[in-house]
């Protein structure tokens, strides 16, 4: 990822020395994609009811990254468009970003119903029935230019208009079946603002169209959140893994699920959540794809407590979640964040297992530990960022543990003719231990 970014800005330096100019939207930077035949004919349509210049705006995420939805959003068996678009005549102060709906008429589309919309920039869209309600909304996440302050706003659309139905701020938003019957809930997250706690909000509809809200505040005074998971949690309930940003800039875990009884928060006491802080980067991951997702926490590699903390290497802890809040350890490894990947030890490795960085080799190597300091080498793991790197490393006795386009994951096993520790292992050990994090 460093060595694209590098390249990006190189290209930009390059076009900012030539005279180039830039908007303050990444769109200026981006090509749009060709439309196709029925786009075009929406696009059309919709640039002679909109009776001017316009721009299309495209959602940041989710399913839906075209500004052109076509979907069935009344439930009459046909299909509408959604195109969210700029005026480009109006003036930089006003609302520009606006929404349209077209239908189609014996194949011919025509503009049904326009209205402004909220923020400039569409961030995600979805589109799906809540609760036992089987009306279609259509919840648009949208934001200022600068992406700090969004909105989820849901829309009906019935009759020819659209309709609002619900609106408020949010840091993250999506739609799930969190409790598990078999309907769908909106699940909002909000950061501490304004003196009010971070909080996980779900709303359901019910057959008259009434949303209930379903909320529960979260452990820390979160006013950001780095990575939101669905998992396992037991035999009965999905749990909602939220990373939050504390103040200091570390993540920290809370855990949500959704009952009869509405959102229950598993760490009960503040303390409990507190003990998952850990460095940034080092977000709740299923690391062994069993549906559960484990919490990594980290503390330093035998050998090193004594250094100083710029040159402490650290192993890493996978731990599961008991509906008691209490943290229970799962594995033991070594997570190379910047090189997104983990290697679960081997259960004969766990306490008696440290690891050193080869500088020199840019390698990192995995060594016996024991009260007199570290030991004989057992493994090395090598990052290459090139194919000649990797053939290099291969032809010296390395394995291949992953490639991924020109980089390449090596492992080198050490001969175990001494493996008087126990502690030696089989390539296919290695080949088991190692987990690249998508």
């Amino acid at each position: 990822m460093l060595k694209y970014l590098k390249i990006i800005s190189a290209a930009l330096s390059v076009m900012l020395l030539s005279g180039c100019t830039f908007g303050t939207s990444i769109d200026t930077l981006m090509t749009p994609p060709k439309l196709s035949l029925e786009q075009e004919q929406i696009y059309s349509a919709l640039t002679d009811a909109a009776s001017g210049s316009i721009s299309l705006k495209y959602p940041k995420s989710g399913k839906y990254l075209s500004a052109f939805i076509v979907e069935d959003i009344d439930g009459d068996g046909g299909r509408e468009a959604v195109v969210f678009y700029e005026k480009n005549s109006l003036a930089a102060p006003e609302n520009t970003l606006r929404i349209n709906i077209l239908d189609s008429d014996n194949g011919k589309w025509r503009s049904v119903y326009d209205t402004p919309a909220d923020g400039s920039e569409i961030e995600r869209v979805m589109i799906s029935q809540l609760g036992e309600n089987q009306r279609i909304n259509l919840i648009i996440g949208s934001s200022l230019i600068n992406r700090s302050e969004k909105t989820a706003t849901i829309y009906s659309y019935s009759d020819g208009k659209l309709e609002r139905t619900f609106s408020d701020s949010y840091s993250f938003i999506d739609v799930t079946d969190l409790d598990r019957d078999e309907n769908n809930e909106f699940l909002l997250l909000k950061g501490s603002a304004n003196g009010n706690p971070a909080s996980a909000e779900a709303y359901k509809l019910d057959g008259e169209g009434k949303y209930h809200r379903y909320k529960a505040e979260l452990s820390g005074g979160f006013t950001e959140f780095d990575s939101v998971g669905y998992g396992e949690f037991n035999e009965e309930h999905t749990g909602l893994y939220i990373d939050a940003v504390s103040a200091a800039g570390f993540i920290q875990t809370d855990i949500i699920f959704m009952n009869e009884k509405g959102l229950n928060k598993v760490f009960s006491d503040p303390e409990e959540s507190a003990a998952t802080l850990r460095p940034s980067g080092c977000s709740a991951y299923d690391v062994d794809g069993d549906g559960v997702i484990e919490i990594p926490l980290q503390s330093v590699a035998p050998g090193y407590e004594d250094s100083a903390e710029g040159e402490q290497l650290r192993l890493t802890e996978w731990t599961t979640v008991r509906e008691s809040g209490k943290l229970k350890g799962k594995y033991a490894s070594y997570y190379s964040v910047g090189d997104g990947y983990v290697f679960i030890f081997p259960e004969k490795w766990r306490n008696k297992v440290t690891v050193r960085r080869d500088a020199v080799n840019d390698e990192m190597v995995f060594c016996a530990y024991s009260e007199e300091g570290i030991g004989r080498e057992l493994m090395r793991i090598y990052c290459a960022d090139d194919e000649a790197s990797a053939k290099d490393r291969i032809s010296t006795g390395y394995m291949l543990l992953r490639s991924k386009g020109e980089s390449a994951y090596l492992a080198y096993v050490s001969p175990n003719s001494d493996n008087s520790d126990g502690l030696s292992i089989t390539a296919a050990e290695a080949a088991v231990g190692f987990i690249y994090k998508e």
